[in-house]
């Protein structure tokens, strides 16, 4: 069975719009030539009306002794008759010819051979026609002038029906204005703007919670693939959150892939920082580039995937034709949109005669400039820079503008990939959360489960003396276990402040004399700029970690906590409690939180130092690299993010 036939959005509407476009043209033309017709017969009226003027002056000149004028004005008059019998198209000028306008103008015709004749041709005398001959003269020109008047009244009548034909097409035309306006209002909320009003209502659903949403695809146009692409990520969603659990793990390793790849977006995005959209961009980028290189115009153009076809998205400076004639180019068509992006940044002399759209060279300009857009070896789009004059690049020009291209094919990219952050957000917040869990209280829940295979022994044996030990570690195991996971809580809900660390680490110790009963000192040393706010959040959780063990370690009754801002930021945690010896062994591959405060301090780029002894309490130093190291140190993705743009695929 054959598929179904697709119909884009465009061509819905061009189908739509197509019939009223052609019948409005169809009516102006009407309209136009009606009025052509009528402005030549208006003419053709005046032009009578000067026969019939043209006559009496010519009965007077006969009837008085003035027979000099009259062979002029019998060539005026023979003149005017050659002009409405051939017309004349520079004014307009010509008779509406029909059956009875034909047959008055050929009376009008025979009447003036019969008055030549009698009247003209009489002889040449220069005294007056006598009084018999003046009354008959008078009779000859009264049926003479008679005979043009009807003439143009002939042309009167028909020019009303012209008058009248072009009223109805008027109202035709404001009839068709009107239909065509309710057509395409009506097929713009059909074909529009229920389907948008429709996504519209499912993504506030999906706010709310209702992850059941759906979107019903109805159409084969675009909105009818927007629907099934947001049915399938509804669904894709709906299953996550269904099979949380299960797919942590397994989407960890992407998940964090797509992070670093996100994280390097944010810094090509300051530079385009206003551009919200695609052509927002393109809009500013040709604004920039014109004045940068003093261009007289700039088109920018984008091209599909196969550089087979470039569309402009932005233009400055060019004629109106221009613009509507290169809207959408296949490469090779023109100088711009040569489709092979290896030829690189070149300067074109146009030639009209040389090119199939001659577009550029009759709009005046010289010399245009093409400036490949790529991202990587491939081809987004091009620049084109068009000059009213001959003009040259030198190498300072040309490799300003390749980087300019260069950050504008990053910046296009980053508008598709900055939707993307959100999600490697979310990301890390659930690795850490595991991350987490599975060092502190999954190793917890293992302990346990030996001791409860333990007490199946001891059970089987009868042992009671074994079973009161092994039910004591159980006890111990769940409150530890109990308060590893009111820590956690305590470690998530606190959040770092984004003008300084102070306020976050007050709020820290509060809760940690709450939980242990132990007094806790804060002392901040010096003044510096404030930490970033992913940098307070790691660094609060190394200090709790520190401040955990002292609570299940230590047997301290005081801790410190002392921070130094200056050269650079220097974080110590101090207790008064047993301690340990750095020389018997090795801490941090025992004990867990020492590990994760490591692992923490590594990946912000600082040190951790562990400093005890016996019976004087032990200190837990973490100093952070010099504020010139933070952008990369406080960010492991920042590289990552500038290679991002190399391992997605560019949006479509």
């Amino acid at each position: 069975m054959p598929d179904r036939r697709q119909w884009s959005l465009g061509a819905k509407l061009t189908l739509v719009a197509a019939p009223f476009i052609v019948l409005a043209l169809l009516s102006i033309a009407l309209t136009l030539w009606v009025s052509w017709q009528l402005e030549g017969g208006a003419a053709a009226v005046n032009e009578a009306g000067r026969m019939r003027m043209q006559a009496y002056r010519l009965a007077l000149s006969l009837g008085t002794a003035d027979r000099a004028a009259v062979p002029a004005q019998a060539r005026e008059f023979e003149a005017s008759l050659v002009l409405l019998r051939q017309g004349d198209a520079e004014r307009p000028l010509f008779m509406p010819w029909d059956d009875e306008v034909r047959r008055r103008f050929a009376e009008v015709e025979h009447d003036w051979l019969a008055f030549g004749r009698r009247w003209l041709d009489a002889g040449t005398g220069t005294g007056a026609v006598p009084q018999a001959g003046a009354a008959a003269l008078r009779a000859d020109a009264a049926a003479f002038t008679g005979h043009i008047d009807a003439l143009v009244a002939g042309i009167e009548t028909h020019m009303s029906r012209w008058t009248a034909l072009l009223h109805l097409l008027q109202l035709a035309v404001m009839t068709l204005a009107v239909a065509g306006a309710a057509t395409l209002v009506y097929t713009g909320y059909r074909f529009v703007l229920e389907p948008v009003g429709q996504l519209k209502a499912a993504i506030e659903r999906i706010q709310g919670g209702d992850f059941s949403a759906r979107v019903p695809s109805v159409s084969s146009d675009e909105f009818g693939t927007l629907a099934a692409g947001f049915n399938e990520l509804t669904g894709h969603l709906q299953s996550m959150y269904r099979n949380l659990e299960a797919k942590v793990a397994e989407k960890t390793a992407e998940l964090h892939e797509k992070r670093e790849r996100l994280e390097a977006l944010y810094d090509v995005t300051t530079l385009m920082a206003r551009a919200g959209t695609l052509e927002q961009l393109a809009a500013g980028f040709s604004e920039r580039v014109a004045r940068v290189v003093h261009a007289d115009g700039v088109a920018l153009r984008w091209t599909d995937q196969a550089n087979r076809r470039y569309l402009m998205l932005a233009s400055r400076g060019l004629p109106g034709s221009m613009v509507e004639g290169e809207q959408c180019l296949d490469a090779g068509a023109c100088h711009c949109g040569a489709g092979n992006s290896s030829l690189g940044t070149r300067v074109i002399p146009i030639h009209p005669a040389g090119t199939t759209l001659p577009h550029c060279g009759l709009a005046g300009f010289r010399t245009v400039v093409s400036i490949p857009v790529r991202l990587h070896e491939r081809t987004l789009g091009e620049v084109d820079l068009f000059f009213h004059a001959d003009m040259a690049l030198s190498g300072a020009e040309r490799s300003l503008l390749d980087a300019l291209a260069a950050h504008l094919a990053t910046a296009m990219e980053n508008l598709r990939l900055d939707g993307l952050a959100k999600e490697a957000a979310v990301s890390q917040e659930r690795n850490l959360l595991a991350r987490e869990l599975h060092d502190s209280i999954a190793q917890s829940l293992a302990f346990l489960k030996i001791q409860v295979q333990l007490m199946h022994d001891a059970l089987g044996s009868g042992d009671l003396a074994r079973m009161d030990q092994v039910l004591a570690e159980i006890d111990a195991g769940v409150r530890e276990s109990y308060g590893d996971v009111r820590e956690l809580l305590v470690h998530f809900r606190t959040r770092a402040n984004t003008e300084d660390i102070e306020p976050a680490l007050q709020t820290t110790l509060r809760k940690f004399e709450h939980q242990s009963g132990l007094e806790a000192t804060l002392q901040m040393q010096g003044h510096g700029l404030p930490l970033a706010p992913d940098l307070q959040v790691q660094v609060l959780h190394i200090v709790q970690e520190a401040l955990s063990n002292v609570r299940k370690h230590a047997c301290a009754t005081r801790v410190w906590v002392d921070v130094e801002q200056q050269p650079f930021w220097r974080f110590e945690v101090r207790d008064d409690g047993f301690g340990f010896d750095n020389a018997a062994g090795a801490p941090d591959e025992t004990h867990v939180g020492l590990r994760i405060m490591r692992e923490r301090a590594e990946r912000i780029g600082a040190e951790i130092e562990v400093h005890s002894v016996p019976g004087r309490g032990t200190s837990v130093v973490l100093t952070l690299p010099p504020p010139t190291s933070f952008a990369t140190a406080a960010h492991p993705g920042a590289q990552a993010r500038a290679e991002a743009g190399a391992v997605l695929e560019p949006a479509h």
